[in-house]
């Protein structure tokens, strides 16, 4: 009994030692039966090792830059209304391109072709990949001004990141051989997806990752969730749902998969375009690569699903890169039809602008042709006016003024190609309307539709 009790002092002395670094008399511990001294070097060994194992994080390894500063993954700019629990969460990242922005007329198809019920189970987060402070704050606000209604209820989010998210780009190393610049572009936008997908995982069940030069077709909100419903209730295994052949536009994800997207791209961002990287990660996950490659691609088929037609086109021709000219088409999108019937008044039509091919203002007006959303910058704008003349000449009063051909300002286009205005009851009778622009245009302009409601008498 005296030597057990004497074997619990020395163990407990030889773990009060080792966290006092006070060390025990090897006469003590030879004097041990060799099951007290295997749980005393047991304890030793459990002192003096690490607590736990610690895996490098993304940020050690791969995004050093990060840990520098604390709110380096804080967004710079952020609107949201805090929606949530949507279905699908549409990202949309968008940067400064030198000629054309198509944005504006990305985010109006989008919507235009979404009814209420879709609106309502859909975020849509724009993404402004830009470091410029003041330009994000203008692009924000146009957004701001045409979307309204949408960024009030929610529907729109805007956000940018901060600078220091960035790493210094002297630090890439050259890969594929491609030019500086174009690994500078790649690897940006590698970490761009990263960024926006990380901040819209938790906000929905489905993730879609877009562009903003794209149209899509109507409906397709619908269309794409209950492909994805289908596959999910069906329990067949799918990584990425794909509604567009062309790049990344239209590859649809569960959220709870965003976060191998998320690493792969942080972890290779310096070494591939984002697209190859997707192909990487599904041949990682399904290839057998003691297996011929056919196999393989049999494989991935079955992670990476095609849903056909296509539900979006790229319609961009400016490219985010300088100097390069995009002109690729989904040739599985088809034609969309972005005419609507409409029935206008008996009128004479004339215009001073020279015709392009058959694309006359007399088939605008009745309906017969109309022009296409490829051109978002060909629109009308401030310095074109919307005048009227009316049928007798001495109700000629209106705020704006009349010019000297007698006729009325009631309005002026803005930059978003929109012209509003109001006619004063006093006119009367009107027998003309005018579009009148009174400078050259840098870009062409279609009129693509034009139609006249009349108040019935």
């Amino acid at each position: 009994m005296y030597r057990i009790k004497q074997e619990d002092v020395i163990i407990l002395s030889s773990f009060l030692g080792l966290l006092t670094n006070i060390s025990i008399n090897n006469t003590y511990f030879e004097n041990l039966s060799s099951d007290t001294q295997h749980v005393i070097k047991n304890i030793s060994n459990k002192l003096t090792a690490p607590s736990s194992v610690r895996l490098p994080s993304i940020q050690q390894s791969f995004l050093p830059h990060l840990i520098q500063d604390t709110d380096a993954l804080r967004p710079a700019y952020l609107l949201s209304k805090g929606r949530k629990d949507v279905s699908i969460v549409l990202g949309i990242p968008s940067v400064k391109r030198i000629k054309q922005s198509y944005l504006i007329s990305t985010l109006d198809n989008l919507l235009t072709n979404m009814n209420e019920e879709e609106q309502n189970e859909t975020l849509i987060v724009v993404f402004i990949a830009e470091t410029d402070f003041e330009y994000v704050q203008l692009v924000a606000k146009e957004i701001e001004i045409r979307f309204s209604h949408y960024v009030a209820c929610g529907l729109i989010e805007i956000l940018s990141p901060s600078p220091s998210y960035y790493p210094s780009w002297k630090n890439l190393k050259k890969t594929l051989n491609d030019p500086v610049e174009r690994v500078k572009w790649r690897s940006k936008q590698n970490l761009d997806f990263a960024y926006m997908m990380a901040y819209s995982q938790s906000k929905g069940t489905f993730y879609v990752q877009l562009e903003d030069d794209i149209l899509a077709k109507t409906g397709f909100i619908t269309i794409i969730k209950n492909f994805a419903l289908e596959k999910t209730v069906k329990k067949i295994p799918w990584f990425v749902l794909d509604f567009c052949q062309l790049g990344f536009i239209g590859k649809l994800f569960k959220s709870t998969d965003l976060s191998y997207l998320i690493t792969y791209f942080q972890m290779f961002y310096n070494d591939q375009p984002v697209d190859w990287l997707l192909e990487h990660l599904i041949y990682t996950k399904i290839c057998n690569w003691d297996k011929a490659m056919k196999a393989c691609k049999a494989e991935k088929s079955k992670l990476w699903v095609h849903y056909k037609p296509s539900l979006f086109q790229h319609i961009g021709t400016t490219s985010s890169l300088k100097g390069k000219i995009q002109k690729l088409k989904d040739k599985q999108f088809g034609k969309i039809n972005n005419f609507y019937p409409h029935s206008n008044l008996a009128a004479y039509v004339k215009t001073n602008i020279a015709t392009y091919k058959s694309y006359t203002l007399e088939k605008a007006y009745k309906g017969d042709k109309t022009g296409n959303f490829e051109h978002p910058s060909d629109i009308l704008d401030s310095n074109t006016t919307v005048e009227v003349a009316p049928l007798f000449s001495k109700n000629m009063t209106q705020n704006g003024g009349k010019n000297s051909d007698n006729f009325i300002v009631i309005g002026r286009f803005n930059k978003f190609g929109i012209a509003e205005g109001t006619i004063d009851k006093n006119i009367g009778l009107i027998k003309e309307l005018r579009l009148h622009i009174h400078v050259d245009s840098e870009n062409w302009i279609i009129l693509s539709e034009v139609m006249i409601v009349g108040t019935q008498r």
